[in-house]
């Protein structure tokens, strides 16, 4: 079972992973977009995206730097 949208910890999770050297709080959304749909394991319809979810994810990201 892969990654949606709504897996907002996960995909974080995997994004710090994926890119270790970059500072979430900087991230566009746009990047931040194009680094999910990228991962090996999202599965899920990259148009079901939106400025919420894609904040929500990013905030899970800093907090899982912390």
């Amino acid at each position: 079972m892969g990654l949606k949208w709504t897996d907002t910890l996960d995909i974080a999770i995997a994004l710090d992973e994926a890119h270790p050297d970059i500072d979430p709080q900087l991230v566009r959304f746009t990047d931040l977009r194009s680094w999910v749909c990228a991962l090996d394991e999202f599965d899920d319809d990259p148009e079901r995206s939106g400025e919420k979810i894609l904040e929500a994810i990013q905030m899970a990201w800093m907090d899982e730097r912390d």
